[in-house]
Parts: structure tokens; sequence; C-alpha cells
């Protein structure tokens, strides 16, 4: 069964939110949080058997996006070689999960998989991309391919992998955020690894909140922490202070414990991913994760999702605060794209070239 989209009003929403998979969902990243509160990300564990074929489908992911090169555009938005890279990963996808995957359920986990690398058209990433590898998981702990045992490992090892794997899409082929800085992604693109992050700290005796404003300490704990590591991406692509570029981390750093820093995250991720039409607007539902609360049909839907094209007859890109955006095809320029473009600028000493230019708070 293809997946297709069921939540398109407000009205959808409110059902889906009271929904048995809506709880799923969250019941579901609650127990990954637990499961990690006080593991450090080098910590030794123990990989299973499908953790490790898990590992493999993200090192052929890997291997693809170093196979297809970004393209000499001179632009600081998406390039267009990362639809090659998408289209070769729809290809390839049911081959790389054979293994892991029934048959009988291929074609619809395969869409979460496929979707959770960003968009192939808009050339674009956001935390709704990113809830579909949760729900990728989430498929298969419900078929029983993965257990409660393997909760652990599926954080520390096949998320922070898939993280990994998303950072190098990001500075290969210069991923857009999705909406205007990926709705409420804290980077501009994810949510989950701080959510997480914050879960490893949430019993640590020395480190608090605040430590994410001392060089040294991002330095010294980024390997070994989620949260420190984002932080440290961040600061590695945006000039100027953390106040200015990412005034939400900034914010949660004044919070008095990681345990608080934890828990509002999950209450944030509940109320501005799941909860927010924008994002779950796009979300698909088939029979593993099953909604049928929708106000559309199941051939509708499915039309409405062909139809997402360029223009504007169809249903709205929102970005944060745009409850009436003019256009859907609003680009916002990658703060990568612009750092490695400065990057490139200094170190070939040619000032003249426009088109690094930075753009405000990159």
């Amino acid at each position: 069964m293809v997946p297709s989209r069921q939540i398109l009003t407000p009205e959808d929403l409110a059902r889906f939110k009271e929904s048995d998979i809506c709880k799923e969902l969250m019941e579901f990243i609650n127990a990954l949080n637990d499961s990690i509160i006080g593991i450090k990300t080098k910590d030794e564990i123990e990989d299973s058997s499908v953790i490790q074929k898990l590992l493999g489908f993200l090192e052929n992911v890997q291997m693809t996006n170093k196979d297809i090169k970004p393209l000499d555009t001179k632009s600081r938005f998406g390039n267009p070689a990362y639809r090659d890279f998408y289209k070769k990963c729809q290809e390839m996808i049911p081959v790389w999960l054979a293994d892991i995957v029934p048959a009988d359920n291929m074609e619809e986990v395969s869409k979460y998989v496929q979707e959770s690398f960003g968009n192939g058209r808009r050339i674009d990433y956001g935390t709704g991309h990113e809830l579909n590898f949760i729900a990728f998981l989430l498929c298969l702990f419900k078929l029983d391919i993965v257990k409660k045992t393997d909760f652990r490992a599926l954080v520390i090892h096949v998320f922070y992998k898939y993280i990994e794997a998303m950072r190098g899409l990001q500075m290969s082929y210069w991923l857009e955020p999705a909406g205007s800085h990926g709705v409420w992604g804290l980077d501009d693109y994810h949510f989950l690894p701080f959510l997480f992050g914050a879960g490893q700290l949430r019993t640590h005796k020395y480190l608090r909140p605040k430590s994410i404003h001392n060089p040294e300490i991002l330095d010294e704990f980024s390997k070994d922490y989620m949260y420190f590591e984002c932080v440290r991406f961040v600061n590695s692509i945006k000039t100027g202070s953390i106040r200015w570029h990412s005034p939400m981390i900034d914010d949660i750093s004044g919070a008095k414990s990681w345990e608080k820093v934890n828990i509002g995250l999950i209450k944030m991720f509940q109320a501005e991913v799941i909860g927010k039409l924008p994002i779950m607007q796009h979300f698909m539902f088939g029979s593993i994760l099953s909604f049928a609360g929708g106000s559309m049909s199941g051939e509708l839907a499915k039309e409405a999702e062909h139809e997402d094209h360029d223009g504007c007859a169809h249903p709205h890109i929102y970005a944060f605060g745009q409850e009436f955006p003019d256009c859907c095809g609003i680009k916002v320029p990658s703060a990568i794209a612009a750092a490695q473009a400065a990057r490139e600028n200094s170190t070939s000493g040619d000032s003249r070239k426009t088109f690094a230019r930075p753009i405000p708070f990159d």
C-alpha cells in the first residue's frame, strides 16, 4: 500500500491529534529518548543484526551522495544534482532494504525512507522530512523487525548516522531550509538531535545548558553528546553570536537543567511539529501507520500529492509565522552555501565574487 496524505484541513489535524497513531508517534519518540538518558554518543553499545543492516543501508546513502557530485552553479540555492541523488535513492531504496523489510511492506515503508531525505523537486529539507525517518523506524518496530532492546542503538547509532548522512547532503547540495527555517528546526533543518541530545545530558552532574556558550566545552564534548555537536555545527556555518543567528537555541540555554530542556523540547516537538498543519499536511499514512480521519478520500489524497507543483494552485508550504503566504515558491538560500562560498572567496583572494555576499545572520 502506498501511503497518502490525509491531513489537509485544520479539522483533519484536530482529529489526528486525538488519534491513536499520534499517540503512538509520541510514545515512540519518548521511548527512544528514555533509552539514551545518560548515554554518551561514543559509549560501547551492542548492535543487533538489524541495526548493523540499517547502518549498512545509510552507508549506501552516503556513498551515493559521494558518487553524485554537485554541479558548479555559482548559486547558493539548492544544487540541481540533488535531484539525481534523489532519483537514484528512489530506485535503490527497495534494493538496499530488501534484507530488512518484508516484500509485502516494501512499497509503504520505502516511501517514508524516500521522504526522509528531503524534497526532490524543491531541493529542501526540514523537520517534516526528519519526522519521516522516525516514521520509518516506527514502521520497523510495529512490524517487529526492531525490538525495544534495539532502541538505544537505534538512536545513538542509526539515528545519529542518519543525521550524519543528512549533513552530507546539506553540505554537498546546499539543501534549502523547508518553509522559512525548517519551521521549528533549531538549526534551520533539525529538531530531534537536539531533543535526544538533551536526553543524553539529562543526568550530567556538571555540564549545564549554558555550557553551549563555551567553545572549549563544545570542542571537548561534541563527540559525546548530540546537543553539543549540533550547536558546534551551527556555529561552524554561521557568523556572529549565537544570540543573533540562533535565538531559540540561545533562549533554551537559559534553562536551569537539562531535564527541563529535554522535557520542554518534547512538548515543543508535539506542539510545533506534530501539531502544526504546515508540516503534517505533507505526512502520509498507510496500513502500518494508519489514520482514516482525513476529510479527503484516498484517491483524491493521492491526486493532491501529485499536484504539488511550483504554481499557486495547490496547498502552500507555510514558513513559520506565515499564515497567508503570497506564494509557496519562496526560496530561502542555505546558510551552509553562504559559509562555503565565503571560504572559497577568502582562499581565492577574489573579493569581487558577488554570489558569495552574506545574507542576514548567516
